[in-house]
């Protein structure tokens, strides 16, 4: 198959976050070879490859989790340095969504969307009047189908947990969301829930990156992909200008990268 590589933007648009030359390791592993990656405003980026490709390592840097050996951050055009999770939110408006999500079950949506930031009365009491009103309001810019603000968390199914960590995020303030495996272990119906939450947060202008080993769930939502294979970006394409075949021979090296040597 002849590999054309598509521009993920006109060469105008300036990304809302981007890295340069990436590099990290772990002893005589290195994780993360010169990686370019970008992320435009009110775009969904699906970022894919096998076990070790690099992809948790990737987002764990630009979440605040890992340092980066070497390479740059910039957000809106200007170099941050990213010592730790709070300086991603607050430096790159990043919020990750990982796979355990970090609800409190036995308490309701409200509360766990308002977390360690509930509004209060004189500052001392709690303010639950504008806490679940407030809620009410995330939940339906989200277009969460949710039964109640009141309902605690254990209760809901795991689209709907997915939906309340993201309000959760967005709470904050972020604009940048990262989902890891958003999907996994889900049924069809949730997972067509979490596919609706994707789209009314790119709806709502956010820019989300979704890191999946699901290429039917990728190319429900995504409008680009990027694939990192052995800690390297080897492609990037518009969902559509590629094809699942294509993005599995880039995943497995069948497929030579057009952007192996250039990143």
């Amino acid at each position: 198959m002849a590999i054309t590589p598509t521009p993920p933007q006109p060469a105008a648009a300036q990304p809302i976050l981007e890295a340069r030359g990436l590099c990290k390791a772990f002893g005589h592993v290195q994780a993360l070879n010169n990686v370019n990656f970008e992320l435009y405003r009110g775009e969904v980026v699906a970022l894919i490859g096998d076990n070790g490709a690099g992809k948790s390592t990737l987002v764990k840097i630009l979440s605040g989790i890992y340092r980066k050996d070497a390479g740059q951050i910039l957000v809106d055009g200007r170099p941050v340095e990213i010592h730790g999770p709070k300086d991603a939110e607050r430096l790159a408006g990043i919020s990750t969504v990982y796979q355990d999500l970090a609800l409190v079950d036995v308490r309701d949506v409200g509360s766990n969307i308002y977390l360690h930031m509930e509004p209060t009365r004189f500052g001392f009491w709690i303010d639950f009047k504008k806490l679940y009103a407030d809620a009410e309001h995330i939940i339906k810019t989200l277009r969460i189908d949710m039964p109640s603000v009141r309902v605690n968390v254990g209760e809901l199914s795991g689209g709907q947990r997915q939906g309340v960590a993201i309000a959760r995020a967005l709470a904050r303030g972020r604009h940048i969301f990262m989902l890891d495996e958003p999907t996994a272990a889900l049924g069809v119906e949730q997972q067509h829930t979490v596919n609706e939450l994707i789209a009314n947060l790119k709806a709502e202008g956010k820019t989300v990156l979704v890191i999946s080993h699901n290429l039917e769930h990728v190319f429900a939502v995504a409008d680009r992909l990027i694939v990192l294979r052995r800690g390297r970006r080897v492609g990037t394409r518009l969902k559509t200008n590629t094809t699942r075949e294509e993005i599995v021979g880039l995943i497995t090296a069948a497929i030579q990268g057009d952007e192996e040597g250039n990143t």
